[in-house]
């Protein structure tokens, strides 16, 4: 066929990523807690036994070439579809094809379906019965939390394995074979990498063998014809940083959960970094202010209230001075709210309050509390019993403001911290006893 004719063409001018793609499973680096001798999953491939996959990882990890090494080492026949191009029809073919593969030479077929995640309900629904009576192996191999994005019945039918970014010892292995490796490599080339540009490769690409191998490729074809020398200054010319982020998956809100949480924890520091590590990789710095203003009332409420105000100055800045001077003003807001006294006793009495109501029945508004702002409403017992604060001293006069049966149960306990300490001895001073 022609296919095969040119096969070994392609191959040659296929990028270096491609060309080193392990051929068999001792090629395959790092991933130990999963392919270590020993694991479950390496005794059982040993063994000649597969089960159905979720391959769980970031881009670069090794999902794809571990799912065609899995199919090489147990003799299965390895049939690849992509989620972003295939459908049920697809399915329905590889089924088809599986079961004649079977019939006829006693194969098993593994399905490889790449970013699995973006298979809608039905889709998924589609693979169940093959894959439960073992017509198919799938593999599928996914970028995002499987758990959010996978159904439960397709979970139940497949072990979900976890791969981690690549270490930089692996990167660095990873880049030592392709300088050697004469065949599929840049071995005939005869190069070296410094020791300081091999370290760089390995944060740069950020656990990503692809994107190691592609800094390795370009840093070698722009060697000049003088040396065969892959130094840090050239590395640093042709590499870009490869910071894993996705607008809606994982890194996502994995990142501004980290956030959150190092401004509740007083980590200014710690803010600032994820803080530049989503203005870096390109988020919506509007996202960051809205995450920072409901921080702000939810983690330092009334212990410090300034920090409300200062949020959303600073959601209001960016607005009108855009990036990347917007930047300014949520840098300052995120050190404000981080060092900021934390309480968050208003929203948790707005909870309490919330589920005190649903165990409440529905009782009228107090006639003392109801608007008397119309003719015969004194008629009606309307608003007469009101005390209006400003007639007594302090501008304060204690009356009940709530129905009969919602009365007496205590929302707000407000804390020691900040601002906070001083409402709370006021709320004393004011109700003493009559709330506790």
């Amino acid at each position: 066929m022609t296919g095969d004719l040119f096969e070994p063409i392609r191959k040659k001018s296929a990028p270096l990523a491609e060309r080193m793609r392990p051929q068999t499973l001792s090629e395959f680096v790092g991933q130990e807690e999963v392919l270590g001798s020993g694991m479950p999953l390496r005794r059982a491939v040993d063994g000649g036994y597969m089960v159905s996959l979720i391959l769980w990882g970031p881009p670069g990890c090794g999902k794809t070439t571990l799912a065609r090494l899995l199919a090489r080492e147990t003799r299965a026949h390895f049939y690849p579809l992509s989620a972003v191009s295939a459908g049920v029809v697809q399915v329905r073919q590889a089924v088809q094809e599986a079961k004649n593969r079977l019939q006829s030479f006693g194969q098993r077929t593994i399905l490889f379906l790449d970013e699995i995640h973006r298979f809608n309900r039905t889709q998924q629904d589609a693979l169940l019965p093959h894959v439960e009576e073992g017509l198919l192996i799938l593999l599928g191999a996914t970028t995002e939390n499987p758990y959010y994005n996978l159904t439960a019945p397709l979970l139940s039918r497949c072990q979900v394995v976890q791969l981690k970014p690549l270490t930089k010892e692996a990167i660095k292995v990873i880049l030592g074979n392709a300088l050697t490796d004469k065949e599929r490599g840049l071995g005939s080339l005869k190069l070296s990498l410094t020791d300081q540009a091999a370290e760089a490769i390995a944060i740069l690409s950020s656990g990503d063998a692809r994107a190691a191998l592609n800094t390795l490729e370009q840093a070698a074809h722009a060697l000049s014809s003088t040396t065969k020398v892959i130094n840090l200054d050239l590395v640093q010319q042709v590499a870009r940083k490869t910071l894993p982020y996705d607008a809606a998956g994982d890194y996502h809100y994995d990142t501004v959960s980290a956030y959150i949480k190092s401004l509740r924890g007083c980590d200014p520091d710690a803010a600032l970094y994820w803080l530049a590590r989503m203005l870096k990789a390109g988020e919506d710095p509007r996202f960051i202010a809205r995450r920072l203003i409901i921080a702000a009332a939810e983690d330092v409420g009334n212990a410090d209230p300034e920090a409300l105000k200062l949020a959303v100055a600073a959601a209001q800045a960016l607005e009108l001075i855009g990036l990347p001077e917007g930047r300014i003003p949520l840098a300052q807001a995120t050190v404000y709210v981080a060092s900021a006294p934390k309480s968050n006793a208003s929203y948790i009495a707005l909870n309490k309050a919330l589920a005190h109501l649903d165990k409440l029945p529905v009782e009228p508004v107090p006639l003392h509390l109801r608007s008397a702002a119309f003719q015969g409403a004194k008629d009606l017992g309307i608003g007469i019993d009101y005390v209006y604060p400003h007639d007594h001293p302090g501008n304060f006069a204690p009356q009940d403001y709530r129905p009969p049966q919602a009365s007496g149960k205590k929302y707000y306990e407000p804390t020691d911290n900040g601002i906070e300490k001083e409402i709370k001895a006021r709320l004393q001073r004011w109700w003493g006893e009559k709330k506790g």
